[in-house]
């Protein structure tokens, strides 16, 4: 018997993913990139199953009832599955009903209680709102707003002054308010905590572990194209983002400083941005297959990591 178009590549992602030790949105760019014969509505069904089989695994799991549950076993319980109806079913243990590791659901219950791990992993467990940042170097929110909404499902983020919420998903890479970088792709919560930064004009930014740039994105506009923005990353690749993403925002007083040439800017910054390595919690509804990866050890090494950054970039104020 033909295995279904959709059903064979699910298949066939699931069994390759599980060998890998990558991120699941990198295998899957990869993965579409290779299999160029699956078009834009069979990606976005592949994925949809793909992410909701990835957040409630260890509920599925359970419901298999099998000592060794396979990928066909999964995708039968994924056709009529709904978490909502095993909530209240006291067989089955709280990390299980909410699809989530033993020890990282113990951490958060022992860091707040067992209402809030519950909230909180439930809340993991949905899909997050695409919202973008308008780039007030070039649009100003209201503008882009009424240029999208005629085209798009859309409404303004309530806390963020520069956030838009698209409220079904859409390809913004190909759109031409995203190539002439009237917006960037960025969570409300992180629109909220760059914010929070206020870099005057002339001012100079340290971005130490910079990514490609996001934070500091957010906020060029309040320097006025003046001052000078250093990015830092130990990732060559992810600069690179960083250039292309500044250069389509139209953002030139910046600099990418290698470890050697930090060393001529100790002491002359007027602020360090400081978005060290972390365990990732805040992404997991973007990003579900980190929780799976969960190891305690991995959170004291990174205390340690943090600390060590905190202490050698303190001195560049």
């Amino acid at each position: 018997m033909k295995i279904p178009f959709r059903k064979f590549h699910l298949l066939t992602i699931l069994k390759e993913f599980s060998k890998k030790k990558i991120p699941l949105d990198v295998f899957l760019r990869n993965y579409f990139k290779n299999h160029k014969s699956i078009g834009s509505k069979d990606r976005k069904s592949i994925c949809e199953n793909l992410y909701k089989l990835i957040r409630w695994n260890g509920l599925i799991d359970f419901l298999c009832k099998k000592n060794q549950v396979t990928a066909e076993d999964r995708l039968e319980i994924l056709e009529d599955f709904d978490f909502k109806k095993h909530l209240d079913n006291r067989k089955i243990p709280e990390h299980i009903k909410v699809s989530f590791p033993k020890d990282y659901f113990e951490k958060v219950k022992s860091a707040y209680s067992l209402e809030k791990a519950i909230e909180f992993c439930l809340t993991s467990n949905d899909a997050a709102p695409t919202t973008i940042r308008a780039n007030s170097l070039k649009i100003q929110r209201d503008d882009l707003f009424d240029i999208l909404n005629k085209k798009y499902d859309i409404k303004k983020c309530k806390k963020s002054p520069y956030g838009i919420i698209f409220n079904k998903k859409i390809n913004f890479f190909t759109t031409p308010q995203f190539k002439k970088g009237f917006f960037e792709i960025q969570d409300e919560g992180s629109q909220i905590v760059a914010d929070l930064i206020n870099p005057k004009p002339k001012d100079h930014v340290l971005d130490y572990c910079s990514g490609s740039g996001g934070k500091t994105l957010a906020i060029a506009h309040k320097m006025k194209k003046t001052g000078q923005i250093y990015l830092h990353d130990v990732r060559d690749y992810i600069l690179l983002e960083a250039k292309k993403r500044f250069k389509r925002a139209g953002i030139e007083n910046f600099q990418i400083k290698t470890t050697e040439d930090l060393k001529k800017i100790n002491k002359k910054m007027d602020w360090i941005i400081l978005d060290v390595p972390c365990s990732g919690s805040g992404t997991l509804r973007r990003n579900p297959d980190l929780k799976w990866r969960f190891n305690l050890s991995d959170i004291e090494s990174l205390k340690a990591t943090q600390r060590e950054i905190f202490d050698k970039t303190y001195n560049f104020l």
